[in-house]
């Protein structure tokens, strides 16, 4: 696949082996799985490779089947491998999903505890990959793993600020993984307020900002110096507003049928990303969001909804 190395795309965080039920049910009852990649940074980088984007990833594996796996699955969707390193004593972590037909959010259980991942530090990052790179995209996932993880996070993060890099912040608040919700929201709002992009969703606005109201979680994270925020709507849309005093709400993509609802925010981001970085307005971007959004929600996989440069700009033709 050709690449644009002119923006250089970098994301750091857990990828999973991902066992998803064949047939719907109790995932106590199931006896076949369909076996796949899993992960919200890995998916984020997934569909950026997939438009043409030099993208790499940022992980640790363990020596086992399942690190093996992610490697291959990870480079067959031309994402450069370099920077996942190894761990000889931690295991790589797998999730067990359910198959659901109405729509609803699907059942998920993680086996990620001392994982591999999890044990990702600031030492595993290098300084060089920040020198050729335009745009560093995290998530509250990574920062919510383990304090070595977050800590590697907050390090990338300082050193895309000192080479320039533009940063984006996917607040993707997963509670199980806290400590206390206090601790939770401090944490991922430190993390938002020194990002250029901020890209939380609704519901997750109540807990960080204290608001269900668009425009007033996006004033809130825009008064600590925030460049751009995109409130995520679900089936309504988005809401952005820049510090520039740009704003607007851009209408959804209707669906006819939900198959899977995870993933869907991973392929919002790379809507948005990968708009900004193409040169687009505020209001291109967040209407590419929802239409990645839109086709992640049809299909059964994470990322398996993801286009190609080409199917993009098909759809967007077309649209």
């Amino acid at each position: 696949m050709e690449t644009n190395p002119t923006h250089s795309f970098i994301t750091l965080g857990e990828a999973m082996t991902m066992f998803v039920a064949k047939t719907p049910g109790q995932l106590a009852d199931i006896e076949e799985f369909h076996r796949s990649l899993a992960g919200a940074e890995v998916n984020v980088a997934i569909g950026m490779a997939r438009l043409g984007f030099e993208a790499s990833y940022i992980s640790k594996v363990g020596q086992d089947s399942f690190g093996q796996f992610i490697r291959q699955a990870i480079s067959k969707e031309n994402i450069r491998t370099d920077w996942i390193s190894d761990s000889a004593n931690h295991a790589t972590g797998f999730m067990l999903k359910s198959n659901v037909t109405d729509g609803s959010d699907p059942k998920v259980e993680y086996f990620r505890k001392n994982s591999a991942a999890s044990t990702l530090s600031p030492a595993d990052i290098d300084k060089a990959l920040f020198k050729t790179g335009t745009h560093l995209h995290l998530t509250g996932v990574a920062a919510a793993v383990s304090v070595p993880m977050r800590d590697a996070a907050k390090h990338a993060l300082t050193l895309a600020k000192e080479q320039g890099c533009s940063v984006s912040f996917d607040t993707n608040l997963r509670p199980s993984l806290w400590p206390d919700q206090a601790t939770m929201v401090a944490t991922i709002n430190e993390f938002a307020f020194a990002s250029d992009i901020v890209l939380p969703g609704i519901e997750e606005g109540k807990i960080l900002a204290g608001s269900d109201q668009p425009e007033v979680i996006a004033d809130f994270y825009l008064q600590q110096g925030v460049k751009t925020v995109i409130v995520k709507l679900g089936s309504k849309g988005a809401y952005f507003k820049t510090s520039q005093g740009d704003s607007g709400t851009v209408a959804g993509f209707p669906v006819a049928k939900v198959v899977d609802t995870v993933g869907a925010g991973d392929s919002f981001a790379v809507g948005v990303i990968s708009a900004l970085l193409d040169g687009k307005t505020m209001q291109q971007a967040a209407r590419r969001g929802n239409l990645l959004g839109s086709l992640t929600v049809q299909v059964r996989g994470d990322s398996e909804g993801l286009p190609t440069r080409a199917t993009l700009n098909k759809l967007e033709q077309e649209s």
